[in-house]
């Protein structure tokens, strides 16, 4: 008995030693956790903070184009033929291209913001001004001559003319436009996202008024219409304008106009050309995926039923672009600031809202399969073909979803070579290709062109997904930092 008590009066501090080590690692683990939680729920709510202004914003600029359509829909049917074509036409020739080139301050006016060279936003902004301005030069010769070039693609002759005469009226909001995208990208890379929601609100209220005056109230008729574009996009320039130059919010971020921008205007053109692939790479597939329709059997039916899906994915699409943009600011600020794991939490938190968000809406969008074709259309025929299509467009929804945030996080980390050859691959390699396969070989009509989408989305969020599982953040760190520092010397040279 005297043996066992001696025993148990060696052991027994041993044992207490290692109880309280035990007690002290599950605190620390507790307490880790708790230090990870936290750090996840003040990602997500910096991340909404930054992407429900996002949303809105793409919602509003994208309803200003479709209310001036609207209105012309009143006008008649050739009307409507030709302002939807011209819109289509300078969407695919203009839009996307000066949206694809702004798209490049995502990288550098972030990671610059994060880095602290405040001044170098300002910078950033001037050169992508400059250099979209040149490009709109172009454009809007191209956009001049809309009627020869649809006559030229076998468009109807009438509809050309149409067409041609509304997008003459859009060539001003293409300047606009390019200015837009910069000022955009400057203020949402410092995290200043409300003065652009309310500059959009006002602006799209306006427009009701302006468009029907210059719809109804003069002799412009579809011509107003389309002037009405440009007016609201220049008054929502100068509104921007205004905010940055008077805000104590810009002070750091703009110290006025400067002959140091031109010094590296190389710069960004080298980051905006494979941004403006990446992103038109993408959109012109889904305006490819309208005209292959035309080729189908019953063209009528197939065309009306793809452009009121190509409609509604727009709308919906908004939802990811937003979250996209959030993550992409999230993403080139902690690089910027050399905080490699935050860069990465943002990942994996936007990836999470992404997959919930496309959930969510799948399931609305499956819910109202069966009404939503008549808010289009008042043909059973076409309402009941939208309802068959709902379901393929819900998974596309979710797929693109996912797409839009890595590409979000690509524009952030500075991949856009690599987002362009994803997309080249994706929708030209594996999407086109699989939708002529469907559509005309195996005869699934509308619904396998869009399944040659779904294709195409499978590849390209695959790739970009083990792309960004496989980056080491801390070398992307390094990478930005050198980034940032090569964007600064011309202007330290010019000084």
């Amino acid at each position: 008995m005297e043996r066992e008590e001696q025993n148990l009066s060696l052991r027994s501090p041993l044992i207490q030693a290692s109880e309280e080590n035990e007690l002290e690692l599950n605190e620390k683990e507790s307490a880790g956790k708790g230090v990870q939680t936290s750090e996840f729920v003040a990602e997500v709510k910096k991340q909404l903070w930054l992407a429900g202004p996002l949303i809105t914003v793409g919602f509003l600029q994208y309803s200003l184009q479709m209310i001036s359509v609207m209105f012309v829909g009143h006008l008649g049917e050739l009307t409507l033929s030709g302002a939807s074509m011209a819109t289509s036409f300078a969407t695919v020739t203009g839009f996307s291209l000066l949206l694809g080139m702004g798209s490049a301050l995502d990288t550098l006016c972030g990671q610059s913001y994060g880095a602290k060279q405040y001044h170098m936003l300002g910078i950033h902004m001037q050169r992508a001004m400059f250099v979209l301005l040149v490009v709109s030069v172009p454009l809007a010769f191209i956009l001049f001559n809309t009627s020869t070039f649809l006559l030229a693609v076998g468009q109807d002759p009438d509809i050309s003319a149409e067409a041609g005469l509304y997008a003459r009226f859009m060539i001003p909001c293409l300047f606009a436009y390019g200015i837009l995208q910069c000022e955009i990208r400057f203020l949402q890379t410092q995290n200043i996202v409300f003065p652009m929601m309310i500059s959009s609100g006002i602006t799209t209220l306006l427009h009701i008024l302006v468009c029907w005056m210059l719809v109804f109230k003069s002799s412009l008729s579809n011509r107003g219409a389309a002037m009405s574009i440009s007016i609201s996009y220049w008054m929502n320039v100068l509104l921007l304008a205004l905010y940055i130059k008077l805000s104590p919010n810009c002070k750091k971020t703009w110290t006025g106009f400067s002959r140091e921008s031109l010094h590296g205007v190389l710069i960004f053109i080298k980051l905006a050309i494979p941004s403006a692939v990446m992103v038109c790479l993408e959109m012109w597939s889904f305006e490819m995926m309208v005209l292959l329709s035309g080729l189908l059997p019953n063209p009528k039916l197939e065309t009306s039923v793809l452009s009121i899906c190509l409609n509604t994915a727009s709308m919906v699409w908004m939802i990811p672009f937003g979250l996209g943009g959030a993550v992409s600011t999230r993403v080139s600020n902690e690089l910027g600031a050399e905080s490699p794991q935050a860069a990465h939490l943002a990942v994996k938190v936007v990836l999470l809202m992404a997959i919930t968000e496309g959930i969510l809406v799948g399931l609305v969008m499956i819910l109202i399969r069966r009404i939503w074709g008549y808010a289009y259309s008042n043909e059973e025929e076409v309402a009941k073909y939208v309802a068959t299509m709902m379901p393929v467009l819900a998974t596309s929804n979710f797929l693109d979803g996912i797409q839009s945030v890595l590409s979000g996080t690509a524009r952030g980390c500075g991949w856009q070579k690599i987002g362009a050859l994803v997309n080249l691959g994706a929708y030209y390699l594996a999407g086109l290709p699989s939708a002529v396969l469907l559509a005309f070989i195996l005869h699934i009509g509308g619904k396998g062109l869009w399944l040659g989408i779904i294709c195409a989305l499978i590849v390209q969020v695959l790739s970009l997904l083990f792309i960004t599982l496989r980056t080491n953040w801390e070398e992307e760190a390094r990478k930005t930092t050198c980034r940032v520092h090569d964007s600064s010397i011309p202007t330290n040279m010019a000084s």
